[in-house]
């Protein structure tokens, strides 16, 4: 094996199963919600940020690793004589990828890879990078590989509600009740970086979920190792189950995770968001 680590912030939502099976190391964001703060896959679950907020209406806030963090993330790992190669969700919509930045110029044999993804589209990069590493390659062609990958990733999400982004200041509280008197459900993926809506589809979520999945996946060239079924939470356990059935019928992927996004992700989405992510050939 290669002398290399692989690193991820825990936006990468990837389940502690995966995280053990494939050794990778997570730096957690940070959650602060009034005085309290708790560490992003902690301890605090999304299930229970939605219950408080139906309680109190107040949301999370979301803050980066600083650079000390960072820094003592990383001096764990070189001062073994260890490489890393470290993935953080996409520039474009955190702090974290720069400020990881900063604190590997201060350190030997740091990666940082901008995964221009969030939740576990960086998750699949992560993956990819881990099995690089058992196949042996150094840290920096592993980097330089990811950076390559990243336009093949697909990563997009369908709401059920867009009550959390207008919360959050992603959206105007007009759009965001006009969305739901219509019951319009917007799907959104990630392009150049950023979040943009490309569709939205109107009825009951569970026929929505169907739809997109549908439209996702016929017909594309998908790698078939892991493809990603990532929800926000609650999401009935049955419709999890018939929409995997449906991911493998169309895709015809040998392993199909369904992983539950954190506090990070989830805080902006909202509960019933869901989505299907894969790397395409």
């Amino acid at each position: 094996m290669a002398n290399v680590v692989i690193t991820a912030d825990s936006t990468v939502d990837l389940s502690p199963e995966l995280i053990r099976r494939f050794q990778i190391h997570i730096i957690p964001l940070t959650i602060i919600l009034g005085s309290e703060t708790f560490l992003d896959g902690q301890g605090f679950t999304p299930l229970e940020m939605y219950a408080r907020y139906r309680a109190d209406g107040i949301l999370p806030q979301t803050a980066a690793p600083g650079e000390a963090e960072f820094h003592d993330f990383f001096r764990q790992f070189t001062e073994q004589g260890l490489e890393v190669v470290h993935i953080d969700i996409s520039s474009e919509l955190s702090a974290t990828y720069n400020t990881a930045c900063l604190a590997a110029q201060r350190l030997p044999g740091i990666h940082v890879v901008d995964s221009r993804m969030l939740s576990t589209g960086g998750g699949l990069l992560a993956i990819e990078a881990a099995e690089c590493r058992d196949r042996g390659m150094g840290a920096a062609e592993i980097a330089e590989h990811l950076r390559g990958l990243t336009g093949k990733v697909s990563t997009s999400f369908v709401l059920d509600t867009l009550t959390f982004m207008w919360k959050g200041g992603r959206c105007s509280g007009v759009t965001a009740l006009g969305a739901n008197l219509l019951r319009l459900k917007p799907a959104l993926r990630m392009k150049d970086g950023k979040l943009e809506v490309f569709k939205k589809y109107r009825g009951r979520i569970e026929t929505v979920y169907r739809q997109y999945i549908t439209e996702m996946l016929d017909g594309r060239k998908i790698r078939p190792a892991h493809i990603f079924i990532t929800e926000s939470g609650e999401v009935d356990p049955a419709v999890i189950d018939d929409l995997s059935k449906l991911v493998l019928d169309l895709s015809g992927c040998r392993e199909l995770h369904h992983t539950l996004a954190g506090c990070t992700v989830s805080t902006h989405c909202g509960p019933g968001t869901l989505g299907v992510l894969f790397i395409e050939e």
